[in-house]
């Protein structure tokens, strides 16, 4: 039967569901698919371990699903990406390669190369609820006269659009878009029992693909092994959508932006890789979520939907709608390197320390701090928007640019100067001190803003804004700091320790 295959269906490594758009409709007996494994890409960074792990096992159980349900499936491991189709077409000469749209635009920028050799179609992305396309259609018509866009009206757009959440008069159920005032809680004060994350056994897969990265020469690896935390397959991930829903749905919305030192996963559905993979579409997510009855309070019903159908998809259409030299904006013109504390080195910030080693042990840590703590101390001691987007992208499971790049450098460090954001997110210490339970135990002293114990956030935050002054004192929204600012009677004393304390972070002795 493979000898008369025609057509190839080539899956990139982010395509992993049988159910987008250039497979939902091939049938095994005219169907070949190609999945290639490009050793240059992987040799490209400092990839976390078990990013690579759970692409490459994720990839790998798929294809075998593939063929148990009666495909051909052609493994190639290549160089090159363009080396393993060349491979592909030399033994099977395919009349059409069918690929659906890259997420990337690197990807888009080499299935463009190389269809001018091969005989590539390409197939419209479904992964999103919204597609480029659409976005970029909503996007011209809502930009504002400052040329901005707001979250908050494409995802009010998104409600009504998809009718999730939304009344038969086209309102939002419950009256309100936006239940964010009920979502920012702190950590709540003494025992709280936070939902578990079961861990799956690792299996023969597991293995072939860990003693596959370690006879690559020239490949770094970052991080700690696998340890089950990560599903590697589609029922994999349904099962962890339904414990999340099951244990920690109800109380996500309070929690969401808060920190506990001993609990990094708190009421978090850890589902983010699986999206971007395509290991979950969201549209069965959502689909889950709406079962759901009114033992769910609507504050985390409402919170999940906005970070799904909201920012998710904000954040994906920002990057295509943006072009391609966004990733290299850099609004401050900073220039340092991602510090030795963020990689592996030892510091004395209680904060940074805890969450360097979520990274370093799970390739993940939620929203918040990867914001206010590594986006924030970065955008504070200068560190080069870019390089900081890069290792962000190589460090995290559900890294990927289209991920990173308008959360890095949008989001996290207003390196696009606002295009993104009306404000840099930036704090010192008592931003910290409230959300997290980190200063308690610190070194420093969150308060103090010079000195040998001053609290690195709170005095490179005051340092931050005198630097600043030129590009950020026009903005409305900074008016209240940058009074605050004025009446600091220890400026000269603020800047000397912050010379300091950004000198001794590039080190790696603070």
């Amino acid at each position: 039967m493979s000898s008369r295959l025609a057509k190839t269906v080539w899956v990139l490594g982010d395509q992993l569901n049988r159910n987008l758009g250039h497979l939902r409709t091939a049938q095994p007996d005219e169907t070949r698919v190609l999945f290639v494994v490009s050793l240059s890409k992987l040799k490209s960074a400092p990839w976390h371990q078990q990013r690579l792990h759970f692409i490459l096992t994720s990839m790998k159980r798929f294809a075998n699903s593939l063929a148990n349900d009666g495909f051909s499936v052609d493994w190639q491991v290549a160089e090159t990406m363009g080396a393993g189709l060349q491979a592909h077409v030399d033994e099977f000469s395919p009349s059409e390669i069918s690929v659906m749209q890259p997420m990337n635009r690197s990807g888009q920028n080499l299935i463009d190369s190389l269809a001018s050799t091969f005989p590539i179609s390409v197939t419209a992305s479904d992964q999103f609820l919204c597609s480029r396309e659409q976005f970029a259609e909503w996007a011209s018509e809502n930009t504002r006269k400052d040329g901005s866009l707001l979250m908050e009206d494409f995802y009010r757009w998104q409600r009504r659009r998809l009718n999730i959440l939304i009344d038969s008069d086209g309102e939002p159920v419950g009256g309100r878009w936006n239940y964010d005032d009920e979502n920012r809680l702190p950590p709540p004060k003494g025992e709280h029992e936070w939902p578990s994350i079961d861990r799956r056994e690792l299996d023969d897969i597991d293995a072939e693909i860990t003693d596959f990265l370690q006879s690559i020469g020239g490949l770094e690896l970052t991080g700690d092994p696998p340890t089950g935390l990560w599903a590697t397959d589609h029922d994999g991930a349904l099962q962890q959508l339904r414990e999340f829903l099951r244990t920690s749905m109800a109380n996500f919305g309070p929690y969401e932006d808060a920190i506990v030192d001993d609990e990094p996963y708190l009421n978090h559905s850890l589902l983010s890789p699986y999206l971007n993979i395509g290991l979950l579409h969201p549209g069965e997510v959502i689909d889950a979520v709406a079962q759901l009855g009114d033992e769910i309070p609507l504050n985390s019903k409402e919170g999940f939907i906005r970070q799904l159908i909201g920012w998710r998809e904000y954040v994906h259409g920002l990057y295509w709608w943006f072009g391609p030299d966004y990733v290299s904006e850099n609004y401050f013109d900073d220039d340092a390197p991602v510090p030795p504390a963020f990689t592996g080195g030892t510091t004395e910030m209680n904060c940074v320390a805890h969450v360097a080693k979520w990274v370093e042990r799970d390739a993940w840590t939620h929203h918040i701090p990867r914001l206010m703590v590594l986006a924030n101390l970065a955008t504070l001691a200068g560190i080069d928007p870019s390089k900081m987007m890069r290792w962000m992208w190589a460090s995290f499971i559900d890294g990927a640019e289209w991920v990173m790049a308008p959360n890095v450098i949008g989001m996290g460090m207003y390196a696009d100067g606002g295009r993104m954001s009306t404000k840099p997110y930036v704090s010192g210490g008592n931003y910290l001190s409230k959300m997290t339970n980190f200063c308690g135990d610190c070194t420093f002293d969150r308060k103090a803003r010079t000195g040998d114990k001053a609290c690195p956030f709170t005095t490179l935050y005051w340092d931050f804004l005198d630097r600043n002054r030129d590009a950020l004192r026009s903005n409305h929204r900074m008016a209240r700091v940058y009074a605050n600012l004025d009446r600091l009677a220890d400026l000269d004393q603020v800047r000397e320790r912050a010379v300091e304390v950004r000198g001794r972070l590039i080190a790696g002795t603070i």
